[in-house]
């Protein structure tokens, strides 16, 4: 694509059989890097303290340029930098391998699952996947500027979204009442929990601000702080903290690569206006939560619109000024045209390529096969493995192994 390096920052979460009491998270994840550095000798392990919650023996360097290592308990694994989305997706999933395979070595994997999903259905604590993208020096990093990323970002949920049954009811998650107010339904916390059986963003309840420096506690749509990891005279690097996991190949791409071009039209000029939120946090959580699937937003000049309509303004804006610029942003495109047209026509039309549509698709149809209601845990842990990376046992790659789902 033009000229940019990409990069993904994925967190895992470790699901561990509940016969198994006296096995903690925090030791598989040390078992599982002692053996990809020391056995597998995949990479070089840290020998000194990189900061003070990074001390030697924590992670390392792998022998693809990225980086497997612990932060705050979860085995997290940072993409080498990328120029191209193809690239990208193929080094994004060399973690899920890389983890599965020392899982199976170590002979854990009868007892744990690696799981690569956003949310952890019994606390509601939240674990991410940070997008990475280079951008100039020039970057209008200003809240005009970034203004222009917000109605975007907002909506692109509706492909790149992981999907979840239920909402957050954590402190560290919350929901916002204000984004049933007018459907008909009790103002209260609890009827705004059981107003929302599935949701199509496993990040979404956990953002509370638009623009914010840190990461932990106030996350926002857009990270500010100014770490380029590159000449800071020349470079910044956009760092993005709302975005879901994601199995689905295709949705990786495309989340990746039309952020990737949204922000060549805003550096270039000529990004869609006149497309901004009063709360792009209410509304973001709306978007997730809408039972209806139709998307419908107000904008703050009083119009109402839908996510898909502001997604085809943008794609609209791409592919005038960028149709044929290369290979990959002509695959963006083309797919990123269908993508939206195809979620017009109902979420079964975009089933193996977006991930909360395949797995609400999986989900209601175990529901009706077994007569469950939503509210059965059997349905949450089908949530769950959706995302277990292992081949031989994740849904998603149960899809992927049938055809139904284009690698």
């Amino acid at each position: 694509m033009h000229n940019r390096i990409f990069g993904i920052e994925t967190e895992y979460g470790l699901l561990i059989k509940a016969d198994q009491p006296n096995v903690s998270p925090s030791w598989i994840a040390r078992r599982i890097i002692e053996h990809l550095f020391a056995q597998k000798k995949h990479g070089v392990i840290d020998r000194h303290y990189r900061g003070h919650d990074e001390p030697p023996g924590n992670g390392g360097f792998l022998l693809n340029a990225g980086r497997m290592y612990i932060d705050m308990g979860h085995l997290e694994y940072a993409s080498p930098e990328c120029h191209s989305l193809w690239d990208l997706v193929a080094v994004d999933r060399a973690g899920d391998w890389l983890l599965q395979d020392c899982l199976e070595d170590l002979g854990l994997s009868e007892q744990v699952s690696i799981i690569k999903n956003n949310v952890d259905h019994v606390t509601d604590a939240t674990f991410g996947c940070h997008e990475n993208y280079l951008v100039s020096r020039d970057f209008p990093f200003t809240y005009q500027g970034l203004g222009l990323l917000m109605p975007f970002l907002v909506t692109r949920q509706v492909f790149t979204g992981a999907g979840r049954i239920g909402v957050a009811r954590s402190v560290e998650g919350w929901i916002g009442l204000d984004d049933i107010e007018g459907r008909g339904m009790p103002r209260s916390r609890k009827a705004a929990e059981d107003a929302v059986i599935y949701q199509i963003s496993q990040r979404s309840d956990y953002i509370v601000n638009d623009f914010f420096e840190w990461v932990q506690h106030n996350r926002a749509i857009v990270n500010t702080r100014d770490e380029p990891l590159a000449d800071p005279e020349r470079f910044r690097r956009l760092h993005l903290l709302m975005g879901d996991s994601n199995m689905a190949e295709e949705a990786t791409l495309l989340k990746m690569g039309t952020t990737g071009l949204v922000l060549q039209l805003i550096e270039e000029g000529h990004a869609p206006e006149g497309l901004d939120f009063d709360d792009p946090v209410q509304t973001l959580r709306a978007i997730s939560h809408d039972p209806l699937q139709q998307w419908m937003v107000t904008l703050s000049n009083g119009k109402t619109v839908s996510a898909l309509d502001i997604q085809e303004q943008f794609w609209e804006a791409a592919a005038k000024h960028y149709a044929g610029q290369d290979e990959e942003t002509d695959w963006v495109l083309a797919h990123w045209e269908s993508v939206v047209k195809d979620l017009r026509k109902g979420y079964q039309a975009v089933v193996g390529r977006v991930d909360w549509a395949s797995k609400l698709w999986l989900l209601e149809s175990f529901r009706e096969a077994e007569k469950l209601k939503w509210d059965d845990p059997w349905l949450k842990s089908l949530d769950l493995e959706y995302h277990n990376v292992d081949p031989q046992a994740g849904l998603y790659h149960g899809m992927a192994e049938e055809g139904q789902a284009p690698r």
